[in-house]
């Protein structure tokens, strides 16, 4: 579920941070930088495990900070494929069963994914097992804050780097104050469960 990721960064200390210990200021700098981030393709980043090497540093013109490149291992959660992982249900829609492990929100089990036969309760919005018994099916529901088993089966990255502006944005400038077209804003990094993987 957490793994070590080596990782090398140039890190830039402000003259006001000289007077601290070297190793601190750098942690401090690499934790504000990286710590509760998403980085493409690697994972959600929790915080620093070591420095493994420090480059020298170098002060630029113009800029009275230190740059130093520094070689590290930080914290990082990434969960591997076909781990089961035990969750709190956060809510639940007509896309699925949102999971919560408290640190990290964006786990969706898809209908297709759930105990079949299953059906959304529009009026309680749950989702529901029925369950089938010798005596009959009895409605088994999934409620907000029920822990829940899962089985990882595959992960999604979105870049959400910021991107230029599109020509129709360039045509017709925004009214003051207006929020941008409707986009909707998505999860740089999510997890889901495919079918028959719900434990």
């Amino acid at each position: 579920m957490f793994v070590a990721v080596e990782m090398v960064d140039t890190v830039r200390i402000p003259p006001w941070n000289f007077q601290r210990q070297f190793n601190e200021a750098i942690a401090e700098e690499l934790n504000k930088k990286l710590a509760n981030k998403v980085v493409y393709q690697v994972g959600l980043c929790i915080c620093l495990y070591d420095i493994t090497k420090l480059e020298d540093s170098y002060i630029f013109p113009g800029d009275g900070a230190s740059h130093t490149k520094v070689h590290f291992r930080y914290v990082v959660f990434h969960p591997f494929l076909d781990e089961i992982l035990v969750g709190k249900i956060k809510h639940c829609s007509q896309e699925g069963v949102h999971v919560s492990l408290g640190f990290f929100d964006d786990i969706v089990i898809p209908p297709e994914s759930l105990q079949q036969p299953a059906k959304f309760d529009e009026a309680e919005q749950v989702w529901v097992w029925e369950y089938e018994t010798d005596e009959g099916a009895h409605d088994l529901y999934m409620d907000q804050g029920e822990d829940i088993r899962f089985r990882i089966t595959d992960e999604v990255f979105l870049d959400t780097s910021p991107t230029g502006p599109s020509a129709a944005a360039t045509n017709t400038p925004a009214a003051p104050g207006a929020e941008e077209g409707g986009q909707k804003k998505e999860a740089p990094y999510t997890l889901l469960v495919r079918r028959r993987s719900l434990i």
